[in-house]
């Protein structure tokens, strides 16, 4: 039996296996408008958008070894630009197709800007500034309807226009190939089109030459440097690529969404994006998609599901149904931290490097203790 034949299964199985995953994302939002109800469909839709979010994120973080803690700052950037050039607070109506390439340019001006005075900073310095920076962008459009009326401050823009391209509107429900299809089902498709491309990008720079020199500065930026890597380039290139995916995620959600405000941009979404990219596993694509799966769906089903629960053992809603929520879904953090350190789905580097670290923090007790004897 030569190779080709042992490989021959394995590739059919492959194939299969796609197939069978098309298929289910395919027909993901008529089962679950089906079994759920559509506005369980609506969730899906927002989680492919944090999906986007997370792997811009995971670029910063997972492969650059970056701690940002002001990533929504980029989304919001992406929001703002896309209300404000598609609804009737400046009065105009730009395209779809013109809009969001220039929410994205203008995330990844930011993402440079943020970057380049914090190139020397590290660890909890560099995530102390990016913090600020996320509060500052919120602070700013919270702020910006005087003297000016330029965001409308704290009451957000709304009527922004339903994403359009050409004659066809998400906005409202098209009947297709027979079928009717709501507006939350084709935001889907388009949300799934663009993550699937996102994906691909992250896949393609994960295996090229920039992201080796990403991968590099975060095992040693000294080593990198003394390598000949120009860890400056490299890095403001990493802040500029997540913000960039950022910034399209952001256009995505005011045209999904019809509105924004500033509190849609809260340190607690940054937070959110950030567990995605570390209880998934950082640095690792599948890992990211799962996690930004998870703490979507999650907080919601507890949210839908902590009411009725208490009914059914207890006769009564002992506690508050949002409050048993963050509960439970704070310890659910803890507990997979404890259990998987490196994620739920840790990339195989990453997971060689915490074996590597838990097997010298053993050795050094192991000689402590030996010389205490």
């Amino acid at each position: 039996m030569n190779i080709r034949e042992i490989m021959r299964p394995n590739k059919r199985n492959a194939w299969l296996a796609f197939a069978a995953l098309a298929l289910l994302l395919l027909v993901l939002p008529f089962a679950t408008d089906a079994l759920l109800g559509r506005g369980w469909v609506r969730i899906v839709d927002f989680a492919l958008l944090y999906i986007m979010l997370a792997l811009g994120l995971n670029i910063v973080v997972g492969y650059a070894g970056l701690l940002d803690l002001g990533y929504v700052a980029f989304f919001a950037v992406g929001a703002y630009t896309y209300a404000l050039l598609s609804s009737p607070q400046f009065g105009l109506h730009l395209p779809f197709w013109i809009v969001l390439p220039i929410g994205a340019l203008l995330a990844c001006v930011f993402g440079a800007l943020l970057g380049a005075p914090t190139l020397k900073l590290r660890g909890d310095y560099l995530a102390i500034v990016t913090l600020g920076f996320g509060e500052i962008i919120r602070i700013f459009l919270n702020n910006l309807n005087a003297p000016i009326n330029i965001t409308n401050g704290p009451q957000g823009i709304s009527q922004i226009d339903a994403i359009r391209i050409a004659e066809f509107s998400f906005g409202r429900s098209h009947e297709l190939f027979g079928l009717t299809l709501p507006s939350v089902h084709l935001y889907y498709y388009l949300f799934l089109a663009l993550t699937l491309l996102v994906v691909f990008v992250s896949l393609r720079l994960q295996d090229s030459r920039i992201g080796r020199a990403w991968m590099a500065i975060r095992e040693d930026e000294v080593a990198a440097a003394a390598m000949g890597i120009n860890t400056r380039n490299i890095k403001l290139l990493a802040f500029a690529m997540g913000a960039t995916f950022g910034g399209v995620a952001g256009g995505l959600f005011a045209g999904f969404q019809g509105f924004v405000s500033p509190e849609s941009f809260s340190l607690m979404e940054s937070i959110m994006i950030l567990c995605m990219v570390v209880l998934g596993g950082m640095g690792n694509i599948g890992g990211v998609v799962l996690g930004g799966v998870l703490l979507v769906v999650l907080p919601e089903a507890l949210r839908n599901g902590a009411g009725p629960a208490q009914q059914a053992l207890f006769g009564n809603t002992l506690i508050d149904p949002e409050s048993l929520r963050m509960l439970l879904f704070g310890v659910a953090l803890i507990v997979v931290m404890l259990w998987r350190p490196a994620g739920l789905w840790p990339s195989s580097q990453r997971q060689r490097e915490l074996e590597a670290q838990d097997g010298a923090a053993q050795q050094e007790q192991d000689t402590v203790y030996d010389a205490s004897k």
